[in-house]
């Protein structure tokens, strides 16, 4: 679990982040989130795009796939959301306490 001042450095990190992923009408698959729980093993914190045309919210996608990837929740503005997930061996992110 997060707490504010962790959530609120990662936010700041994300801020300059472009999306590395689109959530688009196919929805949340077993191979997307493969793809996210490989890609938030090598970067810890990543930005995905919810288009238009996605079934899915911004909100309901994201706390689908943090359910799905055992990951923190940390933001979501507009159609985008952000999640944190600490890596098991590419510990790139030191968190304050």
């Amino acid at each position: 679990m997060l707490t504010g001042k962790q959530r609120s450095y990662l936010k700041s990190m994300a801020n300059t982040m472009d999306p590395i992923f689109q959530i688009g009408k196919g929805g949340i698959t077993a191979n997307f989130i493969r793809q996210i729980d490989e890609a938030l093993e090598a970067r810890e914190l990543i930005k995905v795009n919810v288009l238009n045309n996605s079934p899915l919210e911004a909100r309901e996608a994201a706390s689908q796939l943090v359910e799905e990837v055992g990951a923190e929740f940390v933001q979501s503005i507009g159609n985008k959301f952000v999640i944190y997930r600490e890596s098991k061996e590419n510990k790139r992110i030191s968190l304050p306490k």
